[in-house]
């Protein structure tokens, strides 16, 4: 159960300060400094949580790493379910929060919609934003499947190499659907803002989830031909 806590408790964190962090200084509609900022919230959210409850759940706080994890024997079906239970659960807690202090603040949101992703920088077009979001995933998750493997021995880095590998895929993606690539960080945003947000849901689903069962084909093809080269020689 407390892997479950912590995943619910990361997620939240991650919405409230990222998707936060794009209300307050705003970051749809151009390449200004609240564009960086909040490509560095989402990734140094990622760092934090990483050394806080990393030795817990493994910190995934995202349905497509969850995904990508148990793809490749990492987790049980079981727990699967169970974290993206508790993952879409933080998403919309967080974002709850995030209504309550700006609602009762009387704090302006500067993307209008609770940070939620959506296809207009890529005018409105539903394949273009699942190949942004299917591509973005599978860097993010395959580098998280290198970087946490056992057999690369990369330490106590990996969660800052992580962080960082967020926040390079944000740096392309939120001018393009605002970056998903995690269904439960879209999930709340886009119940809170409705509309278009909504009925675009689907795309911040589909994409990343797509991109991750990707990344743990592609990681697993590779591993296994690492063994066996090694094995070779």
């Amino acid at each position: 159960m407390k892997k479950y806590v912590a995943e619910f408790i990361g997620t939240l964190v991650l919405v409230f300060m990222g998707c936060g962090t794009a209300m307050l200084l705003g970051c749809e509609s151009g390449y200004g400094s609240g564009y960086l900022d909040t490509a560095l919230a989402f990734g140094l959210v990622i760092v934090g949580m990483a050394y806080c409850i990393g030795n817990i759940s493994g910190c995934h706080i995202n349905p497509a790493v969850s995904l990508g994890v148990f793809m490749t024997g990492g987790i049980s079906g079981k727990d699967f379910g169970c974290y993206v239970v508790s993952q879409c659960l933080g998403s919309v807690v967080g974002t709850a929060l995030l209504a309550a202090v700006f609602g009762l603040g009387g704090v302006a949101d500067m993307t209008g919609g609770y940070g939620a992703n959506g296809l207009g920088g890529v005018n409105d077009s539903a394949m273009a934003g699942l190949l942004v979001e299917c591509i973005l995933t599978f860097i993010f998750v395959i580098t998280i499947l290198g970087v946490t493997s056992k057999k690369a021995s990369h330490g106590s880095f990996g969660g800052i190499v992580i962080g960082f590998t967020l926040v390079l895929v944000h740096i392309l993606g939120i001018g393009l659907t605002g970056t998903s690539v995690n269904p439960a960080r879209s999930l709340g945003p886009a119940i809170f803002a409705g509309g278009s947000a909504l009925a675009q849901l689907w795309v911040f689903i589909v994409g990343p989830l797509a991109g991750a069962a990707l990344a743990a084909l592609v990681y697993k093809f590779l591993e296994k031909d690492d063994t066996v080269e090694k094995a070779e020689a």
